[in-house]
Formats: structure tokens, C-alpha cells, sequence
């Protein structure tokens, strides 16, 4: 039995759904929309079981050899933010969301990906430490609530970027000299800058032992937002060079990461850049440009 638990709507569990329905793969999808009406029970022993239950099906979670996991956070569906926190409705979703997280990190079915294994990816300097250690250069780095430090630190490296330390996501932007009067406002925020490393993005997905390359032009400095920034983004299917495509392999195998998203930039030298390994990657925006299965690649790791 494989199970899948997120929201319908989702681009990447509705791909690998649909791709194991026709296969004929017995799967439960776990609708998180209804998580009000979803009741689990975990327990313990030699090997965790239990079961999940909504909308009168039910799940023995000792049945499971695999799961797909996309959830949101449960705590932002709108009967459940109207009730705010310290409701039965808020306590409910949590204590859903932590007996599935529990009983992820406890099975031994093939779990794409593990809770523990993505937390790393909430601290953006801690990942830039894993990082490295598979060879990848990474930009210099300032995390601040000094002003004079960041102008001190443009000033040895031209051309800044500023984004979010941790796992939300924000927007990368180029630090421009109209930005500079808001330095005040670090003390309350740390942030994170980084040396502008000029280049060609490339967003490489890896599945088990399978890569799946893309190559990203874009007029913009954040291409996932460049509508929003009046922009254009290209995505073409391109190959990695062998030893690039075996670091990443490694990189995504020995984070613990069966499925990986990992954001490259390769500079006009020809080095190497690693910004990201994104533990979740919604990777049916690449998909609809370079052709690649990633769907199906995921289902023959959950299927495997």
C-alpha cells in the first residue's frame, strides 16, 4: 500500500497520484482539507502500526511500504484558523499532523522524505555547512542586524542579494541603492546577504538514482517570480557534466533525501555554485518545460 497525504490540489502529489492510478497501485490519499474528519491512532511496539480513518475509509498504517508526504500546515484551513489557536479544532489538526510525523520517522516503509531529514532545509546557513561538504562553492555570506556591516561587506563585494535565514520562502532581491534607507530596520530582523554570483541557474532534480537537469534563463533575479517582476524565464532540459551530476547524487543520498531539488548556478568560469537543496520540490513547473518524467520516477521509487 502506498500513501499519499496532502492537498489535492498540489501539482506534484496530483502528478504521482495520477501516475500510480494508472499503473493500478493500491494507494490511500490522505485529503488534507479533511483533516477534521480524520482520526489516527499510532502504536508502538516491535514495528509502529496503527490506522488513519476518513470519510469511512481506512488505512492500517502497518500496510504501508511507502508514502509520499506533501502536507501543508494544517493550521492555516480556514475552519481551523476561524478557530483559532487553543480551539478543539486547532488541537486537533496538530495532533493529527504529529502522530503522522511520528509515525514517518518510526516505520520502515520508504518515506519521501522524512520530517528529520528536511529540517535542515529551515536554516539556510546550517545547509550551506552541508553543503560544502560535497564540493559545491557556495557565495560569501553575511547574516546581520548591523547596518554598518552590510554596507561594509557591499563594499568588499560589489553587488549584494538579500533573502530570507530560514525554511519560508521569500523572494531573492538585489540590494539597490534605493533599499539602503531601510538598513535601519535589521535591528529588528536579521537577514541574510549574500555576493551577487553571476551565472546560468540550473535546477537539478534528483529521484533515487535518477537526475533530471534543467537550464534556467531568466531576466530576473528570482526567476520562480519573474511575472511578478515584469520578467521572463526560460526553462530548456539541458546534462550536467558527469562529476556534477555524482556530486548531486551523493549530495541528496547522504542528506537522506530519496527526492531532492537542488538550485546550481554555473558561473562564466565554469564553477560550480550550490544555493539550495530543497527537501519538497515542486518540480511539475520544470516538468511542463523539459519534458522529463519526474512523476513517473517517483513512482517507480515508491513502487520499487
Amino acid at each position: 500500500m502506498i500513501f499519499l497525504w496532502g492537498l489535492p490540489g498540489d501539482g506534484p502529489i496530483s502528478a504521482v497520484h495520477g501516475v500510480l492510478e494508472e499503473r493500478g497501485a493500491p494507494v490511500f490519499f490522505l485529503d488534507q482539507r479533511r483533516a477534521l474528519d480524520t482520526h489516527a491512532e499510532l502504536s508502538v511496539g516491535d514495528r509502529p502500526g496503527g490506522s488513519l480513518h476518513q470519510g469511512g475509509r481506512t488505512l492500517e498504517l502497518g500496510d504501508v511500504t511507502a508514502a509520499y508526504l506533501r502536507p501543508h500546515d494544517s493550521r492555516k484551513l480556514p475552519e481551523v484558523a476561524r478557530a483559532g489557536p487553543g480551539s478543539a479544532e486547532w488541537n486537533h489538526v496538530s495532533a493529527l499532523e504529529d502522530i503522522l510525523l511520528s509515525w514517518s520517522e518510526l516505520t520502515d516503509a520508504l518515506v519521501l522524505n522524512r520530517a528529520s531529514a528536511m529540517a535542515p532545509n529551515g536554516s539556510k546557513p546550517f545547509q550551506a555547512m552541508q553543503i560544502q561538504a560535497f564540493g559545491f562553492r557556495t557565495p560569501e555570506t553575511l547574516i546581520t542586524t548591523d547596518p554598518e556591516a552590510v554596507l561594509e561587506f557591499q563594499a568588499r563585494h560589489g553587488t549584494l542579494i538579500y533573502k530570507s535565514i530560514s525554511g519560508v520562502r521569500s523572494i531573492v532581491s538585489r540590494l539597490k541603492p534605493e533599499h539602503l534607507g531601510r538598513l535601519a530596520s535589521l535591528r529588528w530582523c536579521p537577514t541574510q546577504f549574500q555576493q551577487h554570483v553571476p551565472g546560468v541557474d540550473h535546477r537539478v532534480h534528483v529521484v533515487g538514482e535518477a537526475i533530471f537537469a534543467a537550464r534556467i534563463v531568466s531576466t530576473v533575479d528570482d526567476y520562480r517570480y519573474a511575472a511578478r517582476q515584469q520578467g521572463e524565464t526560460g526553462i530548456e532540459r539541458t546534462e550536467l557534466p558527469l562529476d556534477v551530476a555524482e556530486r548531486c547524487r551523493r549530495m541528496a543520498h547522504a542528506l537522506n533525501l530519496p527526492v531532492a531539488g537542488i538550485d546550481l548556478r554555473q558561473t562564466p568560469e565554469g564553477e560550480w555554485y550550490c544555493f539550495e537543496v530543497n527537501p519538497s520540490p515542486g518540480f511539475t513547473w520544470f516538468q511542463d518545460s523539459t519534458g522529463d518524467a519526474i512523476d513517473q520516477a517517483i513512482a517507480d521509487l515508491l513502487l520499487g
